[in-house]
């Protein structure tokens, strides 16, 4: 048998059936009766157990000096002390086994180093909750394992740690107690229990969320300027916010725990509606409140694991709806007469006469010179407006787009030189910046020039002299600096001879005039118009049609084109309309009815304006719109002839044209 450090040769016994032979055999040694012929010099120690002096003379007789004779006596006391060191060896890994036992079985992480920061427990908790195996951490350095650890520290410090949070590599949290550990006064080492409370973490964090989250819900409820409202499931008031009290005039205990209808002046509680079809609804009026207040009311169910628990409302004083939606259209049309959006690269046309007319507009953007953009209505004035601009040293600067005929002469005196404080009744506090001043260091397009009123062109004759303004109700001059645009379809000529138009007026504007060719005169742009407006209008429209036809070309070809690109587009938007959405090429027998009444009179005219079935009302509106439809036509655009055959102001024409959404 092998012991530590001895390896037993042999085993003699006089009696064959002593046990201690028994045992030798068993493990291969060597046995026998007679033990002379067996000892040499490699034998280091003989056991003589058979307490005979006889035999242990006979010994000291054979072997060699360098073995060395173990006497029965100390044979006994040797075999005594294996058996006791045996005995404490499995005590030994029995209490070690428990000790693993207990250390494996908590549900705690443990972990313990040395002296040298070595870890000499790591238990199975310790694995599961750091991610690291107990066979790759035992006898390495903990700093190695855990960085974050602060069993080290203890080592210097000496001192106990309580419920300290930390956090492993692997991403978990976990509070541990860290605790120095002596041996006769001395630190030999330390040890940590550390339980995981990531889950508890993130509990805590979303309990913490939930609520915060319902302390800004509350501060939004009632920071809100819309009213809102809310009732349970039964219909009954749960929650009102300061701007529902305001609008209704109810406070909060003549509707909190009170049916819904409470605040009902006039129709039906849309809360109890909302929680009986489970259906949100929006844009209901109704009036609400002791004083009847005229409102809009959104509602919507508020459902929790699929169940109904209520519902919330928002209420909207409708003068105040008004009122912003004003307010932001004006926004939307200040912006717009801000800035220019195209350039001469989005001016379609390679025609020669619409080359030429690009060329001078090029020539004209690199100088200061006043412009004079001339041509029929729908020709593209604008466009070349706000390209002439881009294309100028002025482009960074704001460019102001005022169209002339639609605005009476005081209202537009005060939006062109704006005013001061007092000027007149309604005028605002502290005045109003004009037009030209909003404008300065950029551009002013003065579009539908011909329309001005003679003390309208006195006064821009001034602007154009002195480049300076005097604002209304004002006497101290305001120094501009200001490129002028102006527009008309007007034959100022014509006009100068009837005395409507001020000739000095005239050579001012006429510096660098650009005459912008009407549509029939470069019917070869006419294919590239059309598809240029269809990818306009598939935006605008949300659909998809990707060309037009060469019949259907040829078709537009043999129009006059009264209105000119104006009505091209609006021919176009009307023939998408009416297609079927999955068509995706426009063909001849898709436009509409191209009518030329150039040369029809007035009552052939008016004669063959269709009216469909409805009321007296709708009836005459149809009438009225083609009547005006027509006689634009008839005048190639011409609005303010149109408006003087129709007998009624160019102000009036505008607003029936909007209106009726004629282009």
């Amino acid at each position: 048998m092998n012991m530590e450090y001895i390896q037993v040769m042999a085993v003699f016994d006089i009696d064959p059936t002593a046990p201690g032979l028994k045992i030798a055999k068993h493990h291969s040694v060597k046995t026998g009766r007679e033990w002379k012929g067996f000892l040499n010099k490699e034998i280091d120690f003989v056991f003589e157990a058979t307490g005979n002096s006889d035999v242990l003379a006979e010994l000291r007789q054979h072997v060699s000096s360098k073995t060395m004779i173990v006497s029965s006596k100390l044979s006994r006391l040797f075999h005594s002390l294996m058996i006791e060191k045996d005995q404490l060896i499995q005590k030994l890994n029995e209490q070690t086994s428990i000790q693993e036992t207990i250390l494996n079985s908590t549900y705690d992480g443990m972990v313990a180093i040395d002296i040298n920061e070595q870890v000499l427990i790591f238990n199975e908790a310790a694995e599961r909750i750091s991610g690291i195996e107990a066979t790759q951490a035992i006898g390495r350095p903990i700093k190695q394992l855990l960085p974050s650890s602060g069993l080290p520290r203890l080592l210097k410090t000496k001192q106990v740690e309580h419920h300290r949070r930390q956090q492993f590599a692997n991403g978990t949290t976990v509070i541990t107690t860290r605790v120095p550990m002596f041996e006769e006064g001395r630190v030999i080492g330390a040890l940590a229990v550390f339980k995981d409370i990531t889950e508890i973490v993130e509990m805590s964090d979303q309990v913490t969320n939930l609520k915060s989250i319902q302390v800004m819900l509350e501060a939004i409820i009632h920071s809100s300027s819309d009213a809102i409202s809310v009732v349970d499931e039964e219909g009954n008031g749960l929650l009102i916010n300061p701007a529902y009290t305001k609008l209704t005039g109810l406070p909060p205990d003549k509707v909190i725990g009170h049916p819904a209808t409470a605040d009902i002046s006039e129709g039906e509680s849309m809360h109890l509606q909302v929680l009986e079809t489970g259906k949100a609804v929006r844009g209901v009026p109704l009036k609400v409140g002791p004083n009847m207040k005229d409102v809009i009311v959104n509602v919507a169910p508020i459902i929790v694991d699929g169940e109904k628990r209520g519902s919330v409302g928002v209420i909207h004083d409708v003068s105040e709806l008004t009122s912003l939606h004003s307010q932001l259209e004006k926004a939307k049309k200040r912006i717009q007469t801000l800035e220019a959006k195209y350039s001469f690269n989005e001016i379609v046309g390679d025609s020669k006469e619409m080359k030429i007319a690009k060329e001078q507009a090029k020539m004209a953007a690199l100088t200061p010179a006043t412009i004079l953009l001339r041509g029929e209505s729908g020709t593209g004035k604008e466009l070349f407006a706000h390209a002439i601009h881009n294309e100028s040293q002025r482009k960074g600067y704001p460019f102001v787009r005022v169209n002339c005929a639609a605005l009476n002469e005081s209202l537009l005196e005060s939006e062109l030189f704006g005013y001061e404080e007092g000027a007149f009744s309604g005028a605002k506090r502290g005045g109003k910046r004009g037009l030209f001043e909003e404008a300065d260091n950029g551009s002013i397009f003065l579009d539908e020039l011909g329309e001005l009123s003679s003390a309208m062109q006195a006064k821009l004759l001034r602007v154009l002299q002195e480049q300076e303004i005097v604002r209304v109700g004002g006497t101290k001059p305001i120094t501009i600096n200001v490129r002028i645009i102006t527009a008309t379809n007007v034959n100022l000529e014509k006009a100068i001879a009837e005395k409507r138009f001020r000739e000095d007026l005239y050579y001012r504007l006429n510096k660098f005039p650009i005459y912008i060719p009407p549509l029939r005169e470069r019917k070869s742009d006419l294919k590239r118009l059309a598809r240029h407006l269809l990818a306009k209008l598939n935006k605008d429209y949300g659909r998809y049609i990707q060309s037009i036809s060469e019949e259907a070309i040829m078709t537009l070809n043999q129009y006059h084109w009264p209105g000119n690109v104006r009505e091209l587009e609006n021919v176009l938007a009307r023939t998408m309309i009416y297609m079927e959405p999955s068509n995706q090429l426009i063909e001849s027998f898709h436009l509409p009815t191209l009518t030329d009444n150039r040369v029809k009179d007035n009552s052939q005219s008016k004669g063959n304006t269709e009216i469909s079935e409805g009321d007296l009302q709708t009836m005459v509106q149809q009438f009225e719109k083609g009547v005006i439809a027509q006689t634009l036509i008839r005048y190639e655009g011409n609005r303010t002839r149109a408006a003087k055959e129709l007998g009624i102001s160019i102000r009036s024409l505008y607003y029936k044209m909007e209106k009726y959404g004629i282009a």
